[in-house]
């Protein structure tokens, strides 16, 4: 045997590999066993978690040096009793999401069962805390694991439920076993005959000229299949998430300026991934270095040098005015006026960027993909290479968490222009500190509040000036400041605002899409003004709420009446008894309310598609629609259900792809429940019809496709009407925080306006998952820059881990009056987040009436000053 070999055991079976190489390296290229994941490459998250002789071990930590003679067991190597159980009980409980950390999860509770088959919820969750979720909130993935401990010890059968799949049922995520036993295929896990791999050579300066790009040193190396650079690029050398604004660099060519330390100046090919690194570092890059501009403040002043070609670096102004502000305010009885800061802060989705480009014969381009929208990555690839969009064909795989982070292109492009130049398979992957330092993030803001109410604590008008780091592209940094404007205000019945906002751009990561997109920063200010306004009145916070709480046939803030599925005063009244018990018992609680559009609004196109189609007697679902962890193919599949009254098991929801399914828009503004919902049941409502002109026999229609589509009609920004139509629905929220006295959470109450609830175990999960968000929003999660660099591991980023969960009870408020579309169903993914934090601050006020007025905050159980 090779003396750089070495022999350990796997699943019980002897295998060898090389010493130096990294056992989850070993794992998944070597013997294709990809249930464990790369999350990110540290040991920080838990993704890759595999059994060391009967112990959990992050697998991307030891190489097989250290592991000669070692008993390596994957979740492969379970036997089909303990997958059965698994994959039942995660399942069952709507333990799953996006999936990416669920194989991780399952052998952390293995090790955890097989010494202990009766835990305890404490035991449970240190059982987990080495592994790292972004989704559930971990409340369903421990109710997974004491279900499976229960089957285990009562050594009972797996249940063989029978579900009718109609609305409101818990029926089971149509990917749920698939990410539970790992089987489902990430980008990551995909191999293809002679793929090459690739990696973006990045700026080493936030702002420098590009004198000098030398490739030749780099090209010698005996790995190196080419070095790309800007004149490669076949096509536009700008792209961008909304057409209209392609201000994005694909390359940066010699002569021109970076913006930011993501900025590509090359791209290296390579035959092997682990000297794509030594390739890199053989491109010779000569700078004339910058000075960067780091704030809004810096990049609107005088004489700054422009980022783009935009006058003082302004991306897009917005000034919302409705009634005199200055008058109404002159006239109330009582004004506060503060100043709030917001960080800005990471996704930290669990799946690392990465896609696969390989050549489709003489059509152009096949992309796999993990994005929010095939299209959107169509479109602008297709730009990128100068053909028509139809030459690239992309196929989405699954998603391991999105939050928004996944809207831009990260490695799309690098790879479709690596494949198209060299006319073979490329894969390109980022590693978890160049997403951190490159992917856009949650724009941080500086805001200044004003709110003012009468003597009897009817709010009058509000004052906001709001400027926000847009960082150096655009990204979605636009319609983020609209909806940070068109939400200040909050859900409340008053009229008279003015409302002003910039975002600036700078030489920071760019600000983009992130869940709550722009609302979380202005709801935490609002709020918080609230909560000095009830001080002011001598009420409790949750009164002045109550009094002005939107309800049905009153006008919003932005002149929008209310329609009658608002149910703002029933989430309120839900969370009441708890609120006013835990003042009773003298403990720190604060409340917070929230809206969130569901829909891009605005005037803008908004649409859902859908095609059903029957195929060897199953209707297939067919969406581009992606489910980045909300599980959209499970609604679609409950939607088809409930309307033609058929079981599941006659349903197949498919996978997006720009060549079987139509284009639903991008997975954003919680928008996909009511509009690719409606569409779906516009489709079966079709097929419906048919399948009863056929006497129900759906072999008769065969072959038949059944096409819809649902738009969204709302009026533009700036409409004289007065009393435009924003967005189509809103979703409400009131969410209630309780402090023991050290100011730890003990728990956070939440009850939630969705609409009609399609799933109600998967929305729990939703809203649980996207309360931990808020949580780590208020209390540990930051993102440090200096002179334009994050200086931030994801191992230092402030997630909350399991051990930190605080109990959550989740209340879901059902509509009195449901209707189309969508069954009155509305989406809950960005709304779960918004009011935690304004809520924690609120406790935290009370605690010891000091306003922590930037975030994260400090001078708490979980951050000292």
């Amino acid at each position: 045997m090779d003396a750089e070999q070495v022999v350990l055991q796997v699943n019980g079976a002897p295998v060898q590999g090389p010493a130096h190489k990294k056992l989850l390296d070993f794992l998944r290229e070597d013997l294709r066993l990809t249930a464990a994941k790369n999350g990110c490459g540290s040991g920080a998250c838990g993704a890759c978690t595999v059994l060391l002789d009967g112990k959990p071990q992050r697998s991307c930590i030891p190489t097989l040096a250290k592991l000669a003679n070692k008993q390596v067991i994957t979740l492969e190597g379970l036997s089909p009793r303990e997958q059965g159980v698994y994959a039942f009980a995660f399942a069952e409980t709507g333990a799953v999401q996006c999936g990416f950390c669920i194989p991780g999860m399952v052998m952390s509770a293995k090790a955890l069962l097989d010494r202990n088959p009766d835990p305890d919820d404490e035991a449970i969750r240190k059982g987990i805390r080495a592994n790292m979720c972004r989704c559930t909130g971990y409340v369903k993935i421990q109710d997974g694991i004491r279900y499976a401990a229960r089957l285990f010890r009562e050594q009972t059968p797996v249940p063989q439920p029978a579900f009718t799949g109609a609305l409101g049922e818990n029926f089971h995520r149509v990917d749920a076993v698939a990410k539970t036993l790992g089987t489902g295929k990430y980008v990551d896990d995909l191999v293809f005959e002679g793929m090459l791999h690739a990696s973006a050579v990045r700026s080493a300066y936030p702002r420098a000229r590009v004198l000098k790009i030398d490739t030749a040193q780099a090209k010698a190396h005996p790995d190196c299949v080419a070095v790309l650079t800007a004149e490669d690029v076949p096509g536009n050398i700008k792209i961008g998430h909304l057409a209209f604004l392609s201000d994005y660099d694909v390359l940066i060519a010699e002569g021109g300026i970076t913006r930011f330390i993501g900025d590509t100046l090359a791209v290296a090919v390579g035959t092997r991934k682990e000297t794509l690194n030594e390739i890199k570092e053989l491109v010779y890059v000569e700078y004339e270095v910058l000075e960067p501009l780091t704030s809004p403040r810096a990049a609107m002043a005088k004489g700054a040098p422009l980022i783009h070609a935009k006058e003082r670096n302004i991306l897009s102004h917005e000034h919302l005015v409705r009634g005199d502000a200055d008058a109404v305010l002159a006239q109330s009885a009582h004004v506060v006026t503060r100043h709030y800061s917001v960080p800005f802060t990471e996704h930290a989705f669990m799946e690392p960027e990465c896609a696969i480009a390989l050549p489709d014969g003489d059509r152009g381009i096949t992309l796999y993909s993990a994005g929010q929208s095939i299209y959107d990555e169509q479109r602008e690839c297709a730009r990128m290479l100068g053909i028509a969009p139809e030459q690239v064909h992309v196929k989405g795989q699954l998603v391991g968490g999105g939050f928004g982070g996944k809207e831009d292109m990260s490695v799309q492009h690098h790879a479709c222009l690596a494949a198209w130049c060299l006319k073979k398979p490329v894969k390109v992957l980022l590693s978890r500190q160049e997403s951190i330092n490159l992917h856009p993030k949650r724009h941080a803001m500086e805001m200044d509040f004003t709110t003012g109410c009468d003597a009897a604590g009817k709010l009058t008008a509000m004052k906001a000036v709001i400027v926000a780091d847009t960082g150096a592209y655009a990204s979605l940094g636009g319609p983020v400041l609209q909806r940070a404007c068109t939400h200040a205000a909050g859900p409340y019945n008053y009229q008279v605002i003015d409302i002003d906002g910039k975002a600036v751009y700078t030489n920071n990561p760019p600000g983009g899409a992130f869940r709550g997109f722009g609302v979380c920063q202005s709801c935490f200010a609002t709020e918080n003004n609230l909560n000095l306004l009830a001080e002011h009145l001598g009420i409790s916070p949750w009164e002045i709420r109550y009094r002005n709480a939107i309800r049905p046939g009153q006008v919003l803030p932005n002149g929008q009446i209310a329609g009658d599925d608002v149910e703002l005063e029933a989430c309120l009244k839900a969370v009441q008894e708890t609120y006013d018990q835990a003042r009773s018992q003298g403990k720190a609680v604060g409340i917070a309310c929230a809206l969130k559009n569901a829909g891009i609004g605005v005037g803008l196109p908004d649409i859902g598609r859908c095609i059903l189609s029957v195929e060897q007697g199953m209707i297939h679902i067919r969406t581009s629609a992606a489910c980045i962890g909300q599980g959209l193919a499970t609604v679609t599949t409950q939607i088809v259900c409930e309307t033609l009254k058929i079981p599941p098991e006659k349903v197949v929801a498919e996978p997006p792809d720009t060549r079987r399914t139509p284009n639903s828009g991008t997975t954003t503004a919680s928008r996909q429940t009511l509009f690719t919902g409606e569409a779906t049941r516009q489709a079966a409502l079709k097929l419906k019809a048919a399948l009863e002109a056929a006497g129900k026999d759906l072999a008769r229609l065969e072959g038949q496709e059944f096409f819809a589509e649902f738009s969204g009609v709302t009026d533009p920004m700036g409409s004289d009407k007065p009393n435009p139509v924003s967005h189509l629905a809103y979703g409400y929220a009131a969410t209630v925080v309780i402090l023991e006295d050290t100011g730890k959470v003990e728990k956070i109450i939440a009850a939630y306006d969705l609409g009609t609830v399609v799933n109600p175990r998967a929305a729990e999960g939703q809203i649980e998952g996207g309360i931990l968000m808020g949580m780590g929003y208020a209390l540990t999660e930051d993102f440090p820059l200096e002179g334009g660099y994050p200086k931030v591991k994801y191992g230092t980023l402030g997630l909350i881990r399991a051990t930190e969960a605080p109990p959550m009870e989740i209340l879901l408020i059902q509509p009195k009056n449901p209707a189309p579309p969508a069954y009155g169903a509305k989406g809950v993914g960005e709304l779960a987040t918004i009011p935690v934090c304004p809520a924690i601050t609120g406790a935290y006020y009370a605690k010891d009436r000091t306003l922590r007025s930037k975030l994260p905050m400090e001078d708490t159980f979980y951050r000292k000053k």
